[in-house]
C-alpha cells in the first residue's frame, strides 16, 4: 500500500515539474519561432511553436548594424570589468564579516549597515547626481561603479565562509600564515561553489541591465548591447534605399523584439552550463546559516 503511494505521489510531482517546466518553456519557443516568421503570420497570431514563412530577415538587420557589434563589445567589457569588481569587493567584506564579534570587533557595525543599504538606498535621482559629478557620464565606469557591491551576494559569501570548518584557520594560522594567505589559499579553493553563484548573480545582472545606458550614456555609441536593442526599432520612413525595401516587408516590430531578446538570451545560455553545476551547491550551503 506503501509502495502504491509514493508512486502516486511521485507521479504527480513529476506532473507538476512538467507543467511548470512547459509554462517556462513553451513562451520561449513560441518567442523563437515568431522571430524567424514574416510580419503578416505573426501579426496575425498564426505562430505557434513552428516559424511559419521562415526568414531570418530579422536576425540580419540586428547583426548587420555595426552599433550591434559595437554595443555587444561593450558588454562584453562591462561583464568582464563589473564581475571582476564585483567578486574582489565581495571576497574582501564577506571575509572579515564571516567572524564572530570577537575577533572583528566592529562586525554589527557594518551588518547593520550593510542591511540597512540593502533595504533602504539613495534611488536614482542621487546616484545619477554622483555619477555625474564624478565625470563618470558616457563611461563604462558609469556602469559598473554604482552596482559594485552587491550586498546580497556579500551575505550569501559571507554565510559559506562560515560554514567552513574553524579548525582550517587555526592551524593555518599555528604556521605562521597570514589572514590574506589564509583567505587567498585555504577559503577561496574551498568556495568555488559559492563564487560561481556569485559571479553567475553578477554576470546575467550586468548583462541584462539595459537601464543604466539610457541613464548614464548620453550618446548612442556608448549603449550597452541591452540598452542598444531596446531602442531598435523599424521605421519604414526613414528608409531611403528602396532596395531595402523588400526585405524589410517581412518584418515587423514584433518579429524584431522576439529577434532581440533570442540574440540577448543565447550568451547567457551559453555561460550557464558551465557555472550550473556550482549553482545549486551554492545556494544552499551559503543560505541555511546566519
Amino acid at each position: 500500500m506503501k509502495a502504491h503511494t509514493s508512486k502516486t505521489a511521485n507521479f504527480f510531482i513529476w506532473l507538476v515539474v512538467l507543467a511548470l517546466t512547459a509554462s517556462c518553456l513553451l513562451p520561449l519557443l513560441n518567442m523563437v519561432a515568431i522571430s524567424f516568421s514574416d510580419s503578416a503570420s505573426a501579426a496575425a497570431n498564426e505562430v505557434g511553436l513552428i516559424p511559419i514563412h521562415f526568414n531570418l530577415n530579422s536576425y540580419k538587420l540586428i547583426l548587420e548594424d555595426s552599433q550591434f557589434w559595437r554595443s555587444f563589445g561593450i558588454s562584453v567589457e562591462r561583464v568582464i570589468l563589473g564581475t571582476a569588481i564585483n567578486l574582489i569587493l565581495i571576497v574582501l567584506m564577506a571575509y572579515p564579516l564571516s567572524k564572530n564579534k570577537r575577533v572583528f570587533h566592529a562586525r554589527n557595525i557594518y551588518m547593520n549597515l550593510l542591511i540597512f543599504a540593502m533595504l533602504f538606498n539613495g534611488g536614482m535621482i542621487p546616484t545619477f547626481i554622483v555619477v555625474k559629478s564624478l565625470g563618470l557620464m558616457d563611461t563604462i565606469w558609469a556602469l559598473v561603479l554604482p552596482g559594485a557591491v552587491p550586498i546580497f551576494n556579500v551575505i550569501l559569501l559571507m554565510n559559506f565562509f562560515k560554514g567552513l570548518p574553524d579548525a582550517l584557520e587555526e592551524a593555518a594560522i599555528m604556521d605562521g600564515a597570514s589572514k590574506m594567505t589564509i583567505l587567498f589559499k585555504i577559503y577561496l579553493p574551498l568556495s568555488l561553489p559559492a563564487l560561481a553563484t556569485v559571479s553567475l548573480f553578477a554576470i546575467v545582472g550586468h548583462w541584462n541591465d539595459y537601464f543604466s545606458g539610457l541613464l548614464y550614456m548620453n550618446r548612442a555609441v556608448n549603449y550597452p548591447l541591452q540598452t542598444y536593442i531596446q531602442q531598435l526599432n523599424i521605421d519604414i520612413t526613414k528608409i531611403t534605399d528602396v532596395s531595402q525595401l523588400s526585405s524589410l516587408a517581412s518584418i515587423s516590430n514584433k518579429t524584431l523584439n522576439s529577434a532581440k531578446i533570442v540574440v540577448s538570451t543565447v550568451p547567457l545560455l551559453l555561460i550557464y552550463p558551465l557555472l550550473q553545476k556550482y549553482f545549486v551547491t551554492g545556494m544552499t550551503i551559503g543560505s541555511v546559516k546566519e
